[in-house]
């Protein structure tokens, strides 16, 4: 399925698309085929602005915002915003960026906090019908009475009408609202079975006291919803048919059914849970990653190194990358983690396709020609893109007798199957010529700071009038030309493939890959580069795909992230090690 930079799920089609195989996408024919809900088809994304959206996010969005476009749908942008403690409206700027960003717009905004008023009527409705009660017992005296999983709960004494009436809990439940009583003191509960099987079902917590100000509603509010009350009717208010949850919120699909169905709602939304993305060497817990950010560990909600969409961003990921990761994984009904190689691979097919190739030096070594005029200069042709990306174009790149090359690519004594300069040896200069290395210079040290060679001149453009062959190509920059540059060479953030699986005695963050960043802040690239604006991607010869950086670069000061490398070089080091 193609998805346009600006496409919106309110582009109506006129008619649903072919659906793809996966299991939420033959439900939703099937009930669209039916006419199920009476309805058009309506999904909704639903974030609390609690922190930064990841890579997880990514792929919720993709669904929903996807299926509502493959039937003509809607789709809305929510923020389940009911803990005033943890919301910040800088949260919800970021979330609409990121819902921008990925190719998506909403048809409506809508927030759990507008609900409030309709929310508590439900909630008073409740009590009258016997559905709820107030419950004045401690947090930790309920959670006590809930039982286990293998024994019932015990029923609050403030349970029976018996004990506390309906105009009773009418009463306390008003004077909740009016803020006469401190974070604690009364609980509005569902009064369900405190035997259920589900212990979500054990009369579970509705509103619950908190004295803080809200971002968007201040002061006027001194109860808050739970997430359970607030979500399921929150999408009943807005038509919502059909609500994409996954798998930890399969236990509250039953308190969600009980909800709607006990508000009146006819036709109700339905929750059909999947399989929420694992991404191996990474964390997606909202948590975790806050603290990460909160700690010190990375640089910010945008640090390259986490999965944040922000980092992504930042680190030179596409829309487009994303979007066909997450067409790639597809949709599972159990867990299942994913090889980050499946990610970086998705990365690279795209930008592979997109990006214009430059040269640039991560650890550069002088080259001499001897044997090049002092002094001249010649701009030689170099493509911007491989014969196998169906794009045209070429920059100029100055020669001269002095260039750097990469200390990678020198070797004083090479073993057998290095191709590249060495003592007696000749290679290509890519877009150049062939040289011959003649002769090496070393520092006090007895380090290489310098290699000569000679030029054939008769070889421009690295091809031999007399049809000899050389194995190596090696890239270079013009000493006298050369800008110098920053290079962030980002990798994973972890060393554990399974950071949130470690024992009990280590905490996740003992498992940081203390490699995840380095900096070379000596790094040499060609002039073609001085003129582009931050943000601009490349792909740099031999070393990896680069992003100039959107918020640090700038004229004489540029600084490059990498986004990925050529190729999946972490797995074969984990091979060998």
């Amino acid at each position: 399925m193609t998805h346009p930079e600006n496409s919106s799920s309110s582009e109506k089609t006129g008619r649903a698309a072919a659906p793809r195989k996966d299991f939420l996408r033959e439900k939703v024919a099937e009930d669209f085929a039916s006419g199920r809900f009476g309805r058009p088809i309506h999904t909704r994304f639903p974030p609390e602005p609690n922190g930064f959206l990841h890579i997880g996010h990514a792929k919720s969005i993709c669904l929903n915002f996807g299926i509502a476009q493959e039937y003509a749908g809607r789709c809305n942008l929510r923020f389940d915003d009911t803990n005033p403690t943890t919301e910040d409206i800088r949260y919800v700027q970021a979330i609409r960026d990121d819902v921008r960003w990925l190719g998506f717009n909403w048809d409506d905004e809508r927030f759990a906090s507008d609900y409030f008023e309709r929310l508590y009527e439900i909630a008073e409705n409740l009590v009258r019908a016997g559905k709820a009660y107030v419950d004045s017992e401690s947090e930790e005296k309920i959670r006590e009475r809930r039982g286990t999983v293998t024994v019932p709960g015990t029923p609050s004494p403030f349970r029976d009408v018996r004990d506390r009436s309906v105009e009773e809990n009418l009463d306390l439940l008003r004077r909740m609202r009016a803020g006469e009583f401190p974070d604690g003191a009364h609980v509005l509960r569902g009064r369900i079975d405190m035997a259920h099987p589900n212990m979500l079902m054990r009369d579970p917590p509705l509103l619950r006291i908190r004295h803080a100000a809200h971002y968007r509603r201040g002061t006027d509010w001194c109860i808050y919803p739970l997430y359970d009350f607030a979500h399921g009717l929150s999408d009943a208010f807005e038509g919502i048919t059909h609500s994409f949850c996954t798998l930890e919120f399969k236990d509250n699909r039953e308190l969600y059914d009980w909800l709607v169905r006990e508000a009146g709602f006819e036709r109700p939304p339905e929750q059909t849970e999947f399989a929420r993305l694992e991404l191996d060497y990474t964390v997606l817990s909202k948590r975790k990653l806050l603290r990460l950010v909160s700690e010190g560990y990375v640089s910010g909600w945008d640090d390259p190194r986490i999965p944040t969409i922000a980092g992504l961003r930042r680190r030179g990921v596409t829309p487009e990358a994303i979007r066909a990761f997450a067409d790639k994984i597809g949709v599972a009904r159990s867990d299942a983690r994913i090889e980050l190689a499946t990610f970086e691979h998705a990365v690279r097919d795209d930008l592979n396709m997109r990006v214009p190739r430059v040269m640039a030096l991560v650890r550069p070594l002088k080259l001499v020609l001897t044997n090049y005029p002092e002094g001249q200069v010649e701009m030689l042709d170099a493509s911007l893109y491989p014969h196998d990306v169906p794009k045209t174009g070429s920059r100029p790149v100055p020669f001269s007798r002095e260039l750097w090359i990469d200390r990678d690519d020198f070797m004083e004594n090479p073993p057998k199957k290095f191709f590249r300069l060495a003592p007696g040896r000749e290679v290509r200069l890519r877009y150049g010529y062939l040289v011959t290395c003649t002769d090496i210079v070393k520092n006090g040290a007895g380090e290489i700071v310098e290699v000569h060679a000679t030029c054939d001149p008769a070889t421009r453009g690295g091809n031999a009038p007399d049809g000899r062959r050389v194995q190596g190509t090696i890239h270079w920059v013009s000493v006298p030309h050369a800008l110098d540059c920053e290079l962030r060479l980002y990798d994973r953030l972890f060393t554990a493939p399974n950071p949130d699986a470690l024992p009990e005695d280590r905490d996740f963050v003992t498992a940081l890959n203390p490699d995840s960043l380095v900096t070379v802040r000596a790094a040499k690239i060609e002039p073609s580069v001085a003129g582009d604006p931050p943000g601009t991607r490349y792909q740099f010869e031999r070393t990896g795909y680069f992003i100039s950086d959107p918020v640090d670069s700038r004229p004489g000061a540029l600084v490059y992230n990498r986004t990925v490398t050529l190729r999946d070089s972490w797995a074969k080091l984990q091979e060998r090690g």
